[in-house]
């Protein structure tokens, strides 16, 4: 993976920066501050993984209808 970042105008040295790239990390961020809504996905009160899935599968179902 690489870091898709941009630079700061104070920086000496530039890195390559692809603004497409930029603006899918950023729609990948927005979802999971959503799912960190829901108390019971930020918190993983579930034990068992496959009841975690479920959860976490339901409330990305509820934050992407409710947009």
């Amino acid at each position: 993976m690489r870091a898709v970042i941009p630079n700061t105008p104070t920086r000496k040295y530039l890195h390559p920066f692809d603004k497409r790239r930029y603006k899918k990390r950023n729609a990948i961020e927005r979802m999971f501050c959503r799912l960190k809504d829901f108390r019971r996905i930020a918190t993983r009160y579930d034990k068992l993984a496959r009841n975690y899935l479920a959860s976490l599968c339901l409330a990305a179902l509820v934050a992407c209808w409710c947009r």
